[in-house]
């Protein structure tokens, strides 16, 4: 039978809204942050200070603290949610820059495509043996002190598979064609359903202390 003919990667304005959104919801909770610690924190603003690059690197260090403290007090499931959430995202953003290279220089340093004998070895191979390791261990343990650490390397498996769905739907490497491109969009969706249960779950225990309080007067 007579392949289809694979059209060349053009993204389409779906994935480049997708992606510009993603980016500029991450740049804003950022941006956002760093304005409220600046102005509430200990660095100076810029009207006062004769310094601005100081205030701001004072304000920078004292928003990093921010988040590693409030990353320490949550709880085991928030900070699970969002180990994985980020070493998710973390591992498709590299995965896709190195492929990129990848396939215009053909080796980046010590980084090239694995082959056995005529055997293109994809990054989803891999991808699932993490992902699997890492769902097993979490199953079978039984510390839920764990479960955060667990859920990195089970990101990073999640991250390889989904960034190469799109061959194993096709049966077939379309990874640089337009078909392609459904690998950004389930990566993306996924993205976005993470980022939202692990909203709803910081919601749901907020919630759990206004409602579910213990009634000390019922005996």
């Amino acid at each position: 039978m007579r392949r289809r003919r694979r059209r060349a990667l053009a993204p389409g304005r779906g994935t480049l809204a997708l992606g510009a959104a993603a980016t500029a919801a991450v740049g804003a909770v950022v941006l956002v942050e760093l304005r409220r610690v600046w102005r509430r924190g200990s660095a100076s603003a810029l009207r006062e200070d004769d310094h601005p690059l100081l205030a701001a690197e004072e304000a920078v260090a004292e928003t990093a603290r921010v988040a590693f403290e409030g990353y320490r007090v949550v709880s085991t499931r928030e900070n699970t949610m969002f180990n994985l959430l980020a070493s998710f995202a973390s591992t498709f953003i590299l995965v896709r820059s190195v492929t990129y290279a990848l396939r215009r220089h053909g080796s980046y340093g010590p980084l090239r495509n694995l082959r056995v004998g005529r055997m293109h070895i994809h990054h989803y191979i891999p991808g699932i043996g993490i992902a699997f390791a890492a769902g097993t261990a979490a199953i079978v343990s039984r510390d839920e002190r764990l479960e955060p650490i667990l859920a990195i390397p089970f990101g990073v498996g999640m991250g390889l598979t989904l960034d190469e769905s799109a061959l194993l739907l096709e049966l077939e490497d379309v990874y640089w064609t337009q078909e392609g491109l459904l690998s950004v969009q389930i990566t993306l969706t996924v993205m976005a359903m993470l980022g939202a249960l692990a909203l709803a779950l910081r919601f749901l225990r907020e919630g759990e202390q206004l409602v579910l309080v213990p009634d000390v007067a019922s005996p």
